[in-house]
């Protein structure tokens, strides 16, 4: 994986040695990305750069490449990795293509010139990029199906500027933080999610998934090229069964290819299992080396669990289950109070925004882990949105809340504001017209059942806006320690036959998942496919509530702390008095709750500190 930037100079305002010096300082942003090379492309009407982290072929995918063809040059700057590399090589050769090494970015740029715009409608994988197409003094620029890689990008004095983090933008001249209405009601009302294609800071903008873009002189033209299109499901049981399964395995087996080590993420949970199952079943049929699995907890968590209707029960004897049966050699990453809640800048600094708070430190702190042993992890995101596991799709009040079901307290996030903000936004009727505008795109079919029909509504929410989020933790905190870590239940594939099979056989038996678990129930033992939903580990240890309270509690002392300029001081010393009691339901999901309010809090702070964004409301 890697980190891409660049911008057009169509006008040639920017003389070549300052446009050089933008590049590299907008590319330098992106180093923890790209640790192993970078390289970059500047000539008279464009300037790309790239950041790299060697996973396949080392020697023969250095970025930016470029290739001449036919009297045409073209260059690309690429973050991701197509899955069906082998395919897409094969029909270009077929046709004519000859090809120096065998990464998939020398595939990915002959398919472009092979299929020109097309292209996005033959990639299976994760992507993000950018070619340049001398000919036509064309820039197009695409986004994978779900928007695992992240694209963002500004047009300024009629040029676009684009990157894989926001804070690359900010090294463009006059492009600076800036906040206004819009992303105060993101950041308070949406966040830690956002609304598809908005980058929160004003004049920056986020190329959605399944879209891709074409700029020229004529200005930007941007095309949607995939989504979920409901149909009627005609498969009986057995049928939809035996698909899903073909669907999944060759969506795992197609992302364990590798130049570089590779592991898994192993929580003992229904997805991680699947995953680790199948990894390991490859490693041996194809005489690798034993499959190394990772999972993350705390010190002294076993002293201090306890059991919530989100959170039943600890990881550590269902990973210890598999792993027996499988044979992996399995290590647990040990994290510490002071560790989680210093890990929360550089979590926050990750994202460009505050983040789910210590839900992305942890999960920053052990990738940074994992990356000393391996470069590549596989792991089971994804599962949830896609086969129907959380709560919500079963909960009567979320189902009913008319509201985006991970965050209903939107009175007391509106309380939250600053009393002179407050009087000038309106945060439920921001999030009702996101909610509503999401809704409007849902395909509803007349042979719906009304069960299928709402759970439709919900999914399509969840895969769109809750998955996105943890999509946008996966790319950045891993990326921040240079590890690619890959979700095949996230193939575009399988999660287009699963949105259309009847919501009874999804959430067979009555069950989460239960479809999934159904199909897995003579693959995995017992305790694992009948396990409850237990989502991704967090810390139990009361020294980190101290830890995070103390935190909160000195920058509130402070009478210069800026986040007072946003948010209700006195709302902010009733969380820390009440241990954040005083929200009633979690900030954000299943985890945020007391604790992570307040580390969020702490991260709001940081972020005003640390970008210092200029407020216009």
């Amino acid at each position: 994986m890697c980190g891409i930037v660049g911008f057009t100079n169509y006008d040639n305002n920017i003389k070549p040695e300052e446009a050089r010096n933008i590049l590299n300082n907008m590319n330098n942003t992106l180093s923890k990305r790209g640790p192993d090379e970078n390289g970059e492309y500047i000539k008279d009407d464009i300037c790309i750069a790239h950041r790299r982290l060697i996973v396949i072929d080392p020697e023969g995918g250095k970025q930016p490449m470029i290739c001449k063809y036919l009297g045409n040059t073209y260059a690309i700057t690429y973050n991701g990795q197509i899955y069906n590399t082998k395919e897409l090589r094969q029909t270009l050769e077929n046709s004519g293509f000859k090809f120096e090494g065998h990464s998939d970015t020398e595939v990915l740029l002959k398919s472009f010139i092979y299929y020109g715009h097309n292209v996005v409608n033959h990639l299976n994988g994760i992507f993000a990029f950018a070619i340049w197409n001398e000919g036509k003094n064309e820039l197009f620029i695409a986004r994978d199906h779900f928007g695992v890689k992240p694209l963002f990008y500004s047009v300024k004095n009629n040029q676009l500027i684009f990157a894989s983090e926001i804070k690359a933008l900010f090294e463009y001249p006059n492009i600076y933080p800036e906040i206004d209405k819009m992303g105060i009601s993101e950041l308070f009302g949406i966040g830690p999610a956002h609304t598809p294609g908005i980058g929160i800071f004003k004049g920056i903008e986020e190329l959605k998934p399944a879209n891709y873009m074409v700029f020229n002189r004529t200005g930007l033209r941007v095309k949607e090229y995939w989504k979920l299109k409901s149909k009627v499901h005609t498969d009986d049981f057995n049928t939809t069964c035996d698909t899903v399964k073909t669907l999944l395995t060759d969506a795992i087996e197609m992302q364990l290819v590798s130049d570089v080590p590779l592991c898994t993420f192993l929580s003992g949970g229904l997805d991680s299992s699947i995953i680790t199952m199948y990894a390991s079943n490859y490693c041996r049929k194809n005489n690798l080396p034993m499959l190394n699995t990772y999972s993350v907890d705390y010190v002294d968590n076993d002293k201090n669990f306890q059991k919530t209707d989100f959170q039943p029960n600890s990881d550590s004897e269902y990973i210890q289950l598999l792993t027996q049966k499988l044979g992996t050699k399995h290590h647990t990453i040990y994290l510490d109070t002071p560790e989680l809640a210093d890990g929360l800048e550089d979590a926050m600094i990750a994202r460009d925004l505050p983040g789910m708070a210590d839900v992305d430190s942890s999960l920053l702190l052990f990738c940074k882990n994992v990356k000393k042993d391996a470069t590549v992890s596989i792991m089971g995101e994804c599962a949830d949105e896609i086969f129907g596991g959380y709560p919500w799709f079963f909960r009567e009040d979320a189902l009913t809340s008319k509201t985006f079901p991970w965050s209903i307290n939107i009175k007391q996030r509106q309380h939250l504001l600053n009393p002179e903000i407050e009087k000038k936004i309106d945060l439920k009727q921001y999030i009702d017209f996101r909610y509503n505008e999401s809704l409007n795109q849902v395909e509803l079919l007349d042979t719906d059942t009304e069960e299928t029909k709402e759970k439709r509504k919900i999914t399509y929410l969840t895969m769109n806006w809750f998955m996105q989020t943890l999509l946008s933790r996966t790319d950045r905190m891993g990326m921040y320690n240079g590890l690619e870590l890959r979700v095949p239940f996230c193939d575009y594939r399988l999660a287009e036959y699963v949105w259309n099979i009847p919501w009874e056989t999804k959430a067979l038996n009555g069950r989460e998942k239960g479809l999934l678990r159904y199909i897995m129930k003579d693959e995995l033992p017992q305790e694992i496919v009948e396990r409850k939903k237990s989502p991704y580990p967090k810390t139990w240890n009361p020294t980190y509530l101290a830890k995070v309270k103390g935190m909160l509690t000195n920058i509130m002392e402070d009478e210069n702390a800026p986040i007072t300029n946003l948010l209700n001081k006195d709302d902010i010393l009733e969380i820390i008095e009440t241990d954040g009691k005083s929200f009633t339901r979690p900030w954000f999901g299943q985890l945020m709750t007391g604790p992570q309010l307040m580390a969020y809090l702490c991260q709001v702070n940081m972020w005003l500190e640390k970008y210092n964004p200029k407020i216009e409301i």
